[in-house]
């Protein structure tokens, strides 16, 4: 018991390390469904450095990605992740190779959904790994962001219908996540044009983009409209509030929120 106590703890500081955005709605969470939000999140969040590694050759990507989600589809162990890992143990980020410590603590119950989800997102970014990151229409942009973010919105689902019977709308909470992503695009848009990536599809500027997040922003208000668990709804909120905020930010000029406007727009939102 007392390792597994460990492990949960290591997870959450994994989590402080890599995300502040949900390590707050995260830790706010009741025992039990934070530990398995916290777990099954990590387990994207170890793809997802793998996918943003600027150093790792394509081909190796691509394998990796591949290989994770191959063994995620079918029952495994610690021994075929390590083997996956070996070779670039140098180069890949702790989150990454604790992937297996992350999996373990996956509710049982849920442990293949979580799965599944993680599978297909690593399959859907290694194909984007091959096509460059170069989206060139709308479709192609939802296809990106269904991949990195609506399957983290599909995930969620499969989790609060295991904790307390919360039902929810999938379509939406693929939209929630898609909607998220969108900011981030919009955030990160000089550092991806640097690193000669581009995920505005062709002939868009910011307008078209800002429009698509506020589009898809405004299914989440309607996702959460439809959660009844109060730990679940300020789960959901806080990050679409963040979202929000981070829009209105660029919008005026700004480059991110800063720490303080963070924690005020946490305590406005769950304060209601």
């Amino acid at each position: 018991m007392s390792k597994m106590t460990d492990l949960h703890k290591e997870a959450m500081e994994m989590l402080l390390a890599t995300s502040r955005t949900f390590f707050i709605p995260i830790d706010r969470l009741s025992p039990g469904i934070k530990e398995a939000v916290a777990s099954a999140y990590l387990c994207m969040r170890a793809i997802d450095e793998v996918e943003d590694d600027s150093q790792m050759p394509t081909e190796i990507k691509i394998n990796l990605l591949q290989s994770i989600s191959k063994i995620l589809k079918t029952p495994f162990s610690d021994e075929d992740l390590t083997q996956v890992f070996e070779p670039y143990r140098s180069q890949l980020p702790e989150v990454t190779l604790r992937l297996s410590d992350w999996a373990k603590l996956t509710p049982t119950e849920v442990q293949p959904d979580v799965y599944q989800s993680t599978a297909i997102m690593a399959e859907g970014m290694a194909k984007w790994v091959s096509k460059g990151w170069i989206v060139h229409t709308e479709e192609e942009l939802d296809d990106y962001t269904f991949y990195v973010a609506g399957l983290v919105g599909v995930m969620l689902n499969d989790l609060w219908k295991w904790y307390d019977g919360t039902e929810t709308d999938q379509d939406l909470a693929i939209a929630y996540g898609r909607g998220l992503q969108a900011v981030n695009i919009i955030r990160n848009r000089d550092e991806d044009l640097a690193r000669g990536v581009d995920f505005f599809p062709d002939g868009w500027g910011f307008k078209e983009m800002f429009a698509y997040a506020r589009r898809n922003l405004a299914l989440a208000d309607i996702y959460i409209e439809s959660i009844k668990s109060e730990t679940v709804l300020d789960f959901c909120k806080i990050p679409l509030a963040l979202a929000y905020a981070t829009l209105n930010a660029v919008e005026a000029g700004e480059e991110k929120l800063t720490r303080g406007e963070v924690t005020k727009i946490v305590k406005e939102t769950t304060s209601e």
